[in-house]
């Protein structure tokens, strides 16, 4: 028996009526839209090749959606089947870059390609996203078997490493929140989830003892009430007594540059002229839009070039700048139907891949979103990640393109197991 709309998996023909228009109709506003916001970023600047950013994104939209578009007509196997295949050419890429790679600002992390840059690390976030998905969707494993946390894990290791490299800490991030979004997709408790970041807790509290010690006394606390076993429960102590007492050594052993935005984080004023005057003008650039905003090209934090890197980690303070409240909220609200759609496909999908891999595209968006827009309001460390479909940047909207078409492959092929 045929199941009414079933797609076979030997169809070759895609149809077009069948594919969620209204997440890619999102998508694009989006990208079109911040198309709009790196022109007038870059409008007032004396160089023609900064006034011309907006084409080159142009340009990169249209790569994106030719890799959007042969992404959506993959058979979702291949996919399956080449998850670790592309897994190794990532870390390859990866490795490569460090040595041949072009350095700017102190990091490594782009390949220069003439006009065009691409950065593995944004391939790489594609490529662990598979790898996870496979696995989690294959493996026999118990959710909280300390196997299945630790080979899974161990996947993410290596990209990570390789990308502190660089250096560039911002992105590192991005692998373990897949990690974590995908433990939770698969099955893992919020209660295990709750210890296992514990650790990061107990760095964050071991910066004055008297801090540090009552958080030590809570968990002790709730590992008495949660019960996770004891041989968990050993682990994670262990865990928080190291990291509270490694505190002050990993403190001395970052960049001077970590630091910097750390303490500017906490408090901008103490560099006020340095580090801190991005963050600044980033406020002032937002609060200074109001309700409807200046304009587009209107606005003076951005034509006076008070904001730095305004097309870039900023782009959202140009929104604010020129459109105001109105603007940012029509913004977040088209995101937010991004990734209810996106979330959507994954909980009605029959395959636990496809399902693991709209999830998983879904955490990327979520966390890189949050992390920019927090960063622009002073709420987060500056880290460098772009906004997703806003920011300039050719590889991250190729990237982010790429996760849309494979939620939408994925939404096409719900059906099949």
């Amino acid at each position: 028996m045929v199941l009414p709309g079933w797609r076979g998996r030997n169809r070759l023909m895609l149809d077009y009526r069948e594919l969620d228009w209204r997440l890619i109709t999102a998508v694009l506003l989006l990208s079109l839209f911040g198309i709009v916001l790196i022109m007038s970023a870059q409008y007032s600047a004396e160089s023609t090749y900064r006034q011309t950013y907006w084409l080159r994104q142009l340009l990169w939209l249209f790569i994106a959606m030719i890799v959007f578009a042969v992404v959506i007509h993959l058979p979702m196997r291949l996919l399956d089947f080449s998850a670790y295949p592309v897994y190794a050419v990532s870390i390859i890429l990866l490795g490569l870059v460090l040595v041949v790679g072009s350095t700017r600002m102190g990091a490594t992390r782009w390949f220069s390609l003439g006009p065009l840059n691409l950065a593995p690390s944004d391939i790489a976030k594609l490529a662990v996203l598979l790898a996870l998905a496979r696995f989690f969707a294959y493996t026999k494993l118990p959710p909280a078997s300390k196997r299945r946390l630790a080979i899974s894990a161990i996947l993410i290791l290596l990209p990570v490493a390789l990308i502190l490299k660089q250096p560039d800490l911002g992105t590192s991030l991005v692998f373990w929140v897949i990690l974590f979004g995908l433990w939770f997709w698969s099955g893992l408790s919020p209660l295990y989830l709750i210890l296992i970041l514990s650790p990061i807790v107990s760095l964050v509290t071991a910066a004055h003892w008297l801090a540090w010690t009552l958080y030590f006394m809570a968990l002790l606390v709730f590992l008495f009430m949660f019960r996770p076993g004891l041989s968990f429960s050993i682990v994670v102590v262990v865990a928080n007594l190291a990291t509270g007492i490694v505190m002050p050594f990993l403190w001395n052993r970052m960049a001077d540059y970590q630091k910097q935005r750390i303490l500017t984080f906490l408090d901008p004023s103490t560099d006020a002229r340095g580090a801190g005057y991005q963050i600044i003008q980033s406020k002032i650039a937002i609060g200074s839009g109001g309700i409807w905003g200046k304009g587009i090209f209107a606005g003076s934090q951005t034509k006076l070039e008070f904001l730095p890197e305004r097309h870039t980690d900023f782009v959202f303070s140009v929104l604010g700048e020129e459109f105001g409240l109105w603007g940012t909220l029509l913004v977040l609200g088209l995101f937010g139907y991004v990734i209810y759609r996106i979330i959507r496909i994954a909980g009605r999908c029959r395959s636990r891949f496809a399902s693991n891999i709209a999830f998983g595209a879904a955490v990327v968006l979520v966390f890189q979103l949050f992390i920019n827009i927090g960063m622009t309001l002073g709420f987060m460390p500056v880290t460098g990640l772009a906004l997703p479909f806003l920011s300039y940047g050719g590889t991250s909207l190729v990237l982010s393109w790429t996760l849309i078409g494979m939620a939408v492959l994925a939404d096409y092929h719900w059906q099949e197991y």
